[in-house]
């Protein structure tokens, strides 16, 4: 018997989601039934809606319980449980992951967030003054404070692109990189979904062209782990960084950092044993005394997503974006900002009212409706980001169309 079939009965659990007929969801992405299960799961609150999954999900019952159950064990003798007993667990979720996102355990740091990971990589290259770093002005602000602290400390020269957003042109996204690309750019920093808009960008491509020219690329992958299908190597880059307690739904403060296996001894450890230039992934793991029950229910969280299946979880998020987006879309004054293509955004959606500011809208939505989202306004990118999960009901999205209907109505 499947995890799956032990822990939901009586559901059909696969990866398959055949489409029979044009214009129908995938199958099990509309199943009440099956999803229903899903949002029982949980132990979200009935008296607020969240619509922030973006910035941090809820975890399932299970995986709180393995929390607590891990806490109160460390508790009965730290030293000794901890050290000697939950440790050894580190190995064997270090295979899962791996096995997961399709690389060698051996390249697989768990840490506790992509903040974390990324600064491994960023604070950790052997970087002269006068190389280049390219990014852009949507990347992350932790990602770009620590890019702009190395340019300060280091006189690295940091090469921006502004990106006009939403885009389906991959040519148009992939260009953007390449025609900042000179003799001395030595990385690419590449957001793989940018967290303002959902914007699914084209790693794999830039990563193409950035190896012609022998650029390393790091991939910052906060938004994209457990949300789209893919593996790691699949992008085709050298490092990746990810938070694990967004779409795997693992504990608050887990995250996860890839480094190709051929880059791991070039790379610095921010906090070294006394080999920091060693072929070991574990000598970015040296943060002394950590949290053993957050990082050991990982694989509680792991076995969850499992359970569901990557793609089937995938196409329902999708398919919750869609369910709201192309409601909304008609409604005058009303404006999406994130691409409905498939191939450019997953569940993660923009959405602004005309003649008022995101945080106006926020407000409002929850203040009259208790509906929690977040307001964006960085660089080019306004509006309202909005972001259900898995145990979101469909009923809880009409009631968030009528509210955006009701606002737009009555603005002042």
């Amino acid at each position: 018997m499947s995890l799956g079939s032990a822990l939901f009965p009586n559901l059909t659990f696969g990866e398959e989601t055949s489409n029979n007929s044009p214009g129908m969801p995938p199958s099990g992405v509309s199943d009440d039934d099956f999803w229903s299960y899903m949002q029982e799961s949980f132990t979200v609150s009935p008296n607020i809606m969240n619509l922030n999954n973006g910035g941090v999900s809820p975890q399932p019952k299970v995986v709180q319980n393995a929390v607590e159950r891990y806490y109160r064990f460390c508790n009965e003798g730290p030293s000794y449980y901890m050290w000697q007993i939950l440790d050894q667990g580190r190995e064997a979720l270090r295979a899962d992951l791996a096995d997961f996102a399709g690389c060698q355990p051996g390249e697989i740091a768990i840490d506790r967030n992509t903040t974390e990971a990324i600064n491994s990589i960023i604070f950790g290259m052997t970087l002269k003054a006068g190389d280049e770093v390219v990014l852009t002005k949507q990347d992350y602000p932790n990602v770009i404070n620590s890019w702009k602290l190395r340019e300060k400390r280091d006189g690295i020269v940091l090469k921006w692109i502004n990106l006009e957003l939403p885009s389906e042109d991959q040519d148009y996204l992939t260009n953007a990189y390449v025609s900042q690309f000179t003799e001395k750019t030595r990385v690419v920093n590449v957001t793989h979904i940018i967290n303002w808009i959902g914007q699914i960008m084209p790693v794999r491509n830039i990563a193409r062209e950035a190896h012609k020219r022998g650029i390393d690329v790091l991939v910052d992958g906060a938004h994209s782990f457990a949300l789209i299908d893919f593996k790691i190597p699949d992008l085709e880059c050298d490092y990746f960084a990810t938070s694990l307690h967004k779409w795997m739904c693992a504990p608050f403060g887990s995250g996860l950092l890839y480094v190709k296996k051929e880059k791991i001894a070039g790379i610095w450890a921010l906090f070294p044993d006394d080999k920091p230039l060693s072929e070991d992934i574990r000598k970015f793991e040296r943060l002394g005394t950590r949290n053993f029950s957050t990082e050991l229910a990982i694989g509680s969280a792991l076995d969850f997503h499992l359970a569901i299946g990557s793609k089937r979880k995938e196409e329902r998020l999708r398919y919750l974006k869609d369910y709201w987006a192309k409601k909304v879309r008609e409604m005058p004054g009303v404006q999406i900002k994130t691409s409905l293509d498939p191939r450019f955004s997953c569940v993660v959606c923009l959405v602004s009212i005309d003649g008022m500011k995101p945080g106006e809208v926020v407000t409002s939505l929850f203040s009259n409706y208790k509906i929690h989202t977040t307001g964006i306004e960085w660089e080019n990118i306004s509006g309202v980001r909005v972001s259900p999960n898995v145990y979101t009901p469909l009923r809880d999205l009409d009631k968030f169309v009528r509210a955006l209907e009701e606002i737009s109505k009555n603005k002042k």
